[in-house]
C-alpha cells in the first residue's frame, strides 16, 4: 500500500524527481509515481486520486509546469494534503506555475514547495514528516536524519573554514 502519491503533469517533470524519490526510498515510504494532466486528462487525476484515498495512501504530491493546475484540482477532490512543486520554463522561469500553485482560494489548500529538483525533494521530506506524526519509528528516523545534515555542515566548515586576522 502506497502512501505517497506523485502525480506528475507530464513526462518532463521526471527529471526532477530523482533525489526526492531517493529520499522516499531511503525512508522506506511506499509511494506510486504517475502522470496525469489536470488538463488533458481530468477523469484520469479524479480516478487515481480516488484510488489512492480509497486504498489508505495519506500524502499527495502534484509536480507541473505551465498553466500548472494540477495541485489545485487534485486538492479540490480530496482532503488529504496536497503538495505542489512548480517547475520551472524558458518563457517565465516558472513563475506562472509557482503563481497557479500558491495562489488558491480559502478552503482549498495547496502547500507549495520551491522550484525543481530542491522543490520535490523538499515535498518528499515534508510527505514523511506528515507521515511520521503518525509513527513513532519514522519520527525517530527523521531526527538521525536531520542530524547527519547538521553533522555535513560543520564537518564542511572544519575542512574549509577560513580566519583572516588582517
Amino acid at each position: 500500500m502506497s502512501k505517497v502519491l506523485i502525480l506528475l503533469g507530464s513526462q518532463s517533470d521526471l527529471t526532477i524527481t530523482e533525489k526526492g524519490q531517493e529520499v522516499l526510498r531511503d525512508f522506506k515510504i511506499p509511494y506510486d509515481l504517475r502522470i496525469a494532466s489536470a488538463h488533458r486528462s481530468p477523469a484520469f487525476v479524479e480516478e487515481l486520486v480516488k484510488g489512492f484515498e480509497r486504498q489508505g495512501g495519506q500524502v499527495i504530491v502534484c509536480i507541473a509546469g505551465m498553466s500548472a493546475h494540477l495541485a489545485g484540482v487534485v486538492a479540490s477532490l480530496t482532503n488529504l494534503p496536497v503538495l505542489a512543486v512548480p517547475v520551472a520554463n524558458a518563457a517565465t522561469a516558472g513563475l506562472d506555475a509557482l503563481l497557479s500553485m500558491s495562489q488558491m482560494p480559502a478552503g482549498i489548500p495547496v502547500a507549495t514547495m520551491t522550484l525543481g529538483k530542491a522543490g520535490f525533494t523538499n515535498a518528499a521530506i515534508f510527505a514523511i514528516q506528515v507521515i511520521a506524526a503518525q509513527d513513532k519509528n519514522l519520527s525517530e528516523e527523521l531526527k538521525k536524519y536531520r542530524a547527519q545534515q547538521t553533522s555535513s555542515v560543520i564537518e564542511s566548515d572544519s575542512k574549509n573554514r577560513v580566519i583572516f586576522e588582517g
